[in-house]
């Protein structure tokens, strides 16, 4: 066997944000947050997708506003304080997820990262680009441009 040559540490690990919704983890990309914001009330729009929650005033910029929860297919999150949004930006898009809780940043090896199985058919498959376990916790790494296409942003 060869050894492989060491590669720089930002090429051979990745860094997600992990978050809670309901009792189940997911994680973006770090390089796609722009900001953590504590939970604030929404402004509806009419005729939005039911998962775009409205829009809220990000430092004079108008910030659409979606509730992951129900892009995902669960239960909508209630306003609660202890509820956040992360603001992401993704292309030239820029979206706050509303979730329940962020929990932690994690460094993980890009080995470690595994492809959704084919046996997962419901339709949250789509929005999940791997999965990776951390002491012992299934945390599933969201695909942005499936959860938030340019036409969802748009509609807010």
């Amino acid at each position: 066997m060869t050894e492989q040559p060491k590669t720089p540490q930002s090429s051979s690990e990745i860094e997600l944000l992990s978050f809670r919704l309901a009792d189940e983890e997911y994680s973006v990309e770090i390089m796609s947050v722009r900001e953590i914001r504590g939970w604030a009330r929404a402004t509806p729009l009419p005729h939005a997708p039911p998962h775009v929650r409205g829009v809220i005033n990000l430092r004079g910029t108008v910030l659409p506003v979606v509730d992951l929860s129900v892009r995902l297919g669960m239960a909508p999150v209630e306003g609660d304080p202890r509820n956040v949004i992360i603001v992401v930006q993704f292309g030239t898009q820029t979206a706050g997820l509303l979730v329940h809780a962020v929990s932690d940043i994690l460094s993980i090896p890009r080995e470690e990262l595994q492809s959704p199985p084919d046996l997962a058919a419901d339709h949250t498959h789509n929005f999940i680009s791997s999965l990776t376990i951390v002491e012992g916790r299934m945390i599933r790494v969201l695909d942005l441009a499936s959860v938030l296409p340019e036409d969802t942003v748009e509609a807010a």
